[in-house]
């Protein structure tokens, strides 16, 4: 009796549920999703970090100039004769080595050494160390390693900005002392600085006589060097600076 009860629920049980599914429709579409919420409140500022330590005073800088930077090891540098550098290295230079770079001749004479030379003497002097380069008259010998040291002929024409041919003693320099201290800085080119004062004014006459400036009984020394008047002088002029000692050509 109780089994028949159990199976009359179950079947009707079964009966609801295959009724209900059959009543009930299709699924339909999803909803639309909600309006999004508002943001947040941003949350509150941190707390500042301690201040650093204050750095060294430095010298005000004028208005419109860029602050310098300077390693602390040269702001505190000594600045007196003699200082070293930092790296402790050098010496200072001697009075014999200073004055071996301080040969330099100005227009007018001054600087020129004691001493003097003839153009016979200079003739010597020239064959045996300067016609290599420049020729045995002065003429210009290998183009690339040599200048032309002798001739009057005009090297411009004017009116005319072409060159027109070389640039000699006897037509472009202005001054005869400034022969000498090319002469003694430079020359001869495998051995600048080894002629003798003598020498050089001795070469210096010779190179003069062969552009038919100085006569072959010249001496050359000191005083008579300045007093040579060049042939291109008037073609040079001072443009007017207070301290001016080179003038420019025209």
């Amino acid at each position: 009796m109780k089994t028949k009860h159990m199976t009359l629920l179950f079947s009707a049980v079964l009966a609801g549920v295959l009724l209900l599914a059959a009543c009930s429709g299709p699924q339909g579409p999803a909803g639309a999703a909600g309006e999004k919420g508002a943001a947040g409140l941003p949350g509150a500022a941190g707390s500042p970090g301690p201040a650093g330590p204050p750095g060294p005073a430095t010298t005000p800088i004028p208005a419109g100039m860029a602050p310098l930077a300077m390693p602390p090891s040269l702001a505190t540098a000594p600045t007196t004769p003699g200082y070293k550098g930092t790296y402790g290295i050098g010496r200072d230079a001697t009075k014999e080595e200073i004055a071996a770079w301080d040969i330099d001749v100005l227009p007018d004479g001054t600087g020129l050494p004691a001493g003097s030379g003839t153009v016979a003497r200079g003739a010597t002097i020239y064959a045996a160390k300067c016609a290599g380069c420049h020729g045995d008259k002065g003429q210009g010998g290998l183009p690339a390693t040599s200048e032309v040291l002798v001739g009057t002929k005009p090297w411009f024409a004017k009116g005319n900005p072409r060159q027109q041919g070389s640039r000699t003693i006897g037509n472009y320099w202005p001054y005869a002392s400034t022969v000498f201290d090319y002469i003694r800085r430079a020359m001869p080119f495998d051995k600048p600085g080894s002629l003798t004062d003598d020498e050089v004014y001795s070469v210096a006459a010779w190179l003069l006589n062969q552009n038919g400036i100085i006569t072959e009984s010249a001496v050359m020394d000191a005083k008579t060097l300045p007093q040579v008047k060049m042939p291109a002088l008037d073609s040079f002029f001072y443009s007017g600076y207070p301290d001016e000692t080179w003038p420019e050509y025209r």
